[in-house]
Formats: structure tokens, sequence, C-alpha cells
């Protein structure tokens, strides 16, 4: 079965070298393209891509905001933000929104490729750059959560729920993975983030990449 994509961008011209791109591929079928973050929004709630490609730096609706609805609205749908800068911070956001994937439009294609099929298997998929901001600044912070986290290491199965936090399932997707209920799971999430000194996702993806828990592919 092939990956269903849409492509939000307001620039004709990049929606049809994506098109062109996306047609030589076996195993991806794109299904829609919108022009700006609200059209996005509505094709997700309407089509329920696999994988949607976004460019973040249209005006109208932010794609912060766009993050979130999608998010809620489709939350099958994998979100690869495209940005014409690098803006760290900006990105932190979005991954704790909910986003899958944070990668420069002016990536190689073949990485545009692999960012589409690391994220539809459940991946993170990001730039060098933004993935060395994640983990400098829980590096930064690390010295007191070290301190209060010293000698609690975490237990199997909290260490296979941070797994599965930071490759982007939902508490509901892990309750369902591992049999558990889904009042266990969000236990389980407050106990290892409170043993942890950790207080949101891009923190706790952050240490499981410092961790060697889960490896965050790093894109151009």
């Amino acid at each position: 079965m092939a990956i269903r994509l849409t492509i939000v961008d307001d620039h004709i011209s990049f929606r049809e070298d994506l098109r062109r791109l996306l047609a030589g591929e076996a195993d991806l079928e794109l299904v829609g393209e919108a022009s700006d973050a609200a059209q996005g929004h509505e094709q997700a709630r309407e089509l329920k891509p696999d994988v949607m490609l976004m460019d973040i730096s249209r005006q109208g609706m932010s794609g912060l905001e766009a993050v979130r609805l999608i998010a809620r609205d489709a939350p099958g749908t994998r979100l690869v933000l495209l940005t014409g800068d690098q803006d760290e911070a900006y990105w932190l956001q979005c991954l704790e929104a909910g986003a899958a994937g944070y990668l420069p439009k002016t990536s190689p294609a073949a990485k545009l490729l692999e960012a589409v099929r690391e994220v539809y298997h459940g991946r993170k998929y990001v730039s060098p750059q933004v993935l060395g901001k994640l983990v400098e600044d829980f590096r930064a912070r690390g010295r007191d959560r070290r301190a209060q986290s010293l000698g609690s290491p975490l237990t199997p199965r909290e260490r296979e729920v941070v797994k599965m936090i930071a490759e982007g399932q939902s508490v509901k997707e892990i309750a369902a993975g591992l049999g558990r209920s889904i009042k266990t799971i969000e236990a389980h999430k407050f106990n290892l983030m409170r043993k942890l000194g950790i207080h949101n996702k891009a923190a706790l993806i952050a240490y499981a990449v410092e961790n060697n828990i889960v490896k965050i592919k790093a894109g151009a």
C-alpha cells in the first residue's frame, strides 16, 4: 500500500517540483495539495493522509497552530515541516505540539523522501542543527536533573514508554500496543517524568536520544 501524502505550500512551482518528485516513487501517492496552513488543516481532516509536507513560513495560520490542530483532528497524519530557515526554538515548540519531522526546503530530494518514509514508520526526522540544539538544551539542564534522578534508574517498562513517546506515539496508541489501560500509561508517563525532572515532551525526547533509548534520524 502506497504512503498517501498531501503538500502545503503557496508556491506553485515548489508544489510542482514535489509533485514530479513523488510521481517517480512507486510507494508514494500524492492525494492533495493546499496553498496555506488553513487549507492544509481542512485536507488533513477530510483526506486523512499518512504524511503531510507543509511549509511553515507562510502568512495566515501559523505553522505551530496548524500542527496543534492537525494533531487534534487528524492524529494519524504525520506532519513534516519544511522551512526556509533554521529556527531551533520554533522546532521545539512544533515538536511539543506533535510534528514528526522538520527540515530545510533546500534539502536534497533524497533527504525529503527519506523523511517521508521515516516519519511514516513512526520515527522522527530533523536536521542535524535542530537535533543538536535539542540535545544541547537537554545537557545544559542535565546537572540538576541527574542530581534528582541519581539512584533511580528507569524500569524496563518506563524505558519502553519513553521510547514509544519519543517515536511519536500517543498515550492511547502506547496503551493499545502494550495491552494496558490509558490510565496506566498516563501514570507511567507521570512517574518517569517526575523521576527524571523532565516537564515536557521535547525534553523527554532529548533524554531518549542522549541515553540511546531511541535514535532520531538527522536530515540534511
